[in-house]
C-alpha cells in the first residue's frame, strides 16, 4: 500500500471566551483559535495529507452560539481537497444533543462527525477506530472496543480523548486510558486529545496538543501532528507542525539585592520576538531592595504594551529594606515613624500573613513618596 498521511488535532475549543484578559488580547485569541481551521488545512494540504482527525473538543462548551459552529463548517468546507473526522470530548460531548443535531443539519460534504464506536475505512487497507465521548464524565474507558475490532491486514489507528494514567499524581479511574493501549488493542497509531500540550506516550500514541495554547502551562505556540504510516505494524513517522497564532512564554526572573532589577528584566526579555504576539508572564523570585523593586515595577510597565499580555508576577519576591530607603519615606515625623512601625512588623511580627502584609504596606508607601518627589 501507499504511505497513509493525515493531520492530528484536537482541542480547538471554539467560542472559548478568554474573559480573564483584557478587551484588546481577548478578541484576537478568540480570532485566532478561529483561523486555526484554516492552518491546520494547510498544513494537510502541505504534506498531501486528506485526512485531518480531530481528537475531540472542537468546541469550547456544549452551547457554543449558531455563528461560532457555523462558521467553523464554512472554515472546514473551504479547506478544498480535506476531509475532518471529527469525535466529541468532555466539553462537547454528544450529551449535547441539540449541538450536534444543528451541526449534522449544516454539515458540508467533507466534515465528519462520528457519533458510534465503529471501524471507519479512510482509504484501502485503512481503518479508523473512533471513541467517541458520549458524557463529560463517561465513568468508562471508551477505548476498551478497540481491542475486539478484527481488521486483518490493515492500518488501525484510533482516536480517543481523555487522560492516560501517566498524568498526575491521582489515582487512575475507571475512565482513564491506559498508556499502552495502542500494543494491547494491536494499533499502528493511537490519536489522543483532552491534554493541551504535546505529548509522546510511546511512539505510537501522541497528544497533539491544541493548535492554539491557551494557558502558560503550555508553552510555545500550538502545533499539529503530521503523521505518515507506510502500512501495517510500521511505526509512524511523526512530525510537529507549528501552526499557533501566539506564543505562550513564562520566564523566571531571579534576583539578589545588589543587582539592578530593571536591567535584569530588560536582560531577559525575549529578542527576535513578535512581541505583539507573545504573552509573556516574567515570574519574579529572590531578593531585592524596595528601590530595586520600584525601578522593577516602572520598566515592567514601560514595556509591557509593547506584548499582547505582559504579566509581572512578584508574589515569589522578598522585599528587603535598609535605613537609606527608610530615608527616602521620610527622616522624621509621622510618617516616618508609620514607616519605622511597618520596618519592624515586616521582620518580627509572630504571624507570617502579617510580615507580608507589613511588607506590602511598606512598599506601597515606598511608591507613594517616591511618585510625589517624581
Amino acid at each position: 500500500m501507499a504511505p497513509f498521511r493525515f493531520i492530528h488535532t484536537s482541542d480547538l475549543h471554539l467560542g472559548r471566551r478568554f474573559g480573564t484578559y483584557s478587551e484588546d488580547i481577548r478578541g484576537r485569541l478568540v480570532e485566532a483559535r478561529h483561523t486555526a481551521i484554516n492552518r491546520i488545512a494547510d498544513a494537510a494540504r502541505s504534506r498531501q495529507a486528506r485526512d485531518v482527525l480531530v481528537a475531540g473538543d472542537v468546541f469550547d462548551t456544549e452551547t457554543p452560539s449558531e455563528s461560532v459552529m457555523r462558521q467553523a463548517l464554512v472554515a472546514m468546507q473551504l479547506a478544498e481537497g480535506v476531509h475532518w473526522w471529527i469525535i466529541p470530548g468532555n466539553h462537547d460531548s454528544l450529551a449535547a444533543e441539540p449541538l450536534w443535531d444543528r451541526f449534522r443539519e449544516y454539515a458540508p460534504e467533507n466534515v465528519h462527525l462520528i457519533d458510534t464506536p465503529k471501524p471507519i475505512e479512510l482509504a484501502l487497507g485503512v481503518v479508523l477506530l473512533p471513541a467517541p465521548a458520549t458524557h463529560r464524565y463517561t465513568g468508562d474507558d471508551l477505548t476498551v472496543w478497540m481491542s475486539g475490532s478484527a481488521t486483518e491486514g490493515k492500518v488501525r489507528i484510533g482516536l480517543a480523548h481523555g487522560s492516560v494514567t501517566t498524568f498526575g499524581g491521582e489515582e487512575s479511574g475507571p475512565e482513564t486510558i491506559p498508556p499502552d493501549r495502542a500494543s494491547s488493542a494491536d494499533l499502528d497509531y493511537l490519536a489522543l486529545g483532552d491534554w493541551h500540550g504535546y505529548v509522546r506516550i510511546d511512539s505510537r500514541t501522541y497528544y497533539c496538543g491544541a493548535p492554539e495554547r491557551d494557558r502558560f502551562k503550555h508553552s510555545g505556540r500550538g502545533i499539529c501532528l503530521a503523521v505518515t504510516i507506510d502500512g501495517p505494524r510500521t511505526v509512524p513517522v511523526v512530525e510537529q507542525v507549528e501552526i499557533g497564532r501566539f506564543d505562550w512564554t513564562e520566564i523566571n526572573l531571579e534576583l539578589v539585592p545588589s543587582q539592578d532589577a530593571a536591567q535584569a528584566l530588560r536582560d531577559t526579555l525575549p529578542r527576535g520576538a513578535v512581541r505583539r504576539d507573545m504573552l509573556l508572564r516574567i515570574n519574579a523570585n529572590g531578593y531585592v531592595g524596595m528601590g530595586d523593586h520600584e525601578r522593577l515595577k516602572q520598566e515592567a510597565a514601560a514595556v509591557g504594551p509593547e506584548f499582547g499580555y505582559f504579566d509581572l508576577c512578584d508574589d515569589g519576591l522578598s522585599i528587603e529594606c535598609d535605613e537609606v530607603e527608610l530615608d527616602h519615606i521620610a527622616k522624621r515625623g509621622a510618617l516616618r515613624v508609620a514607616a519605622d512601625r511597618l520596618y519592624d512588623d515586616s521582620k518580627q511580627a509572630y504571624v507570617e500573613e502579617d510580615r507580608r502584609i507589613a511588607t506590602a504596606a511598606l512598599q506601597r508607601l515606598y511608591s507613594f513618596t517616591n511618585a510625589a518627589e517624581r
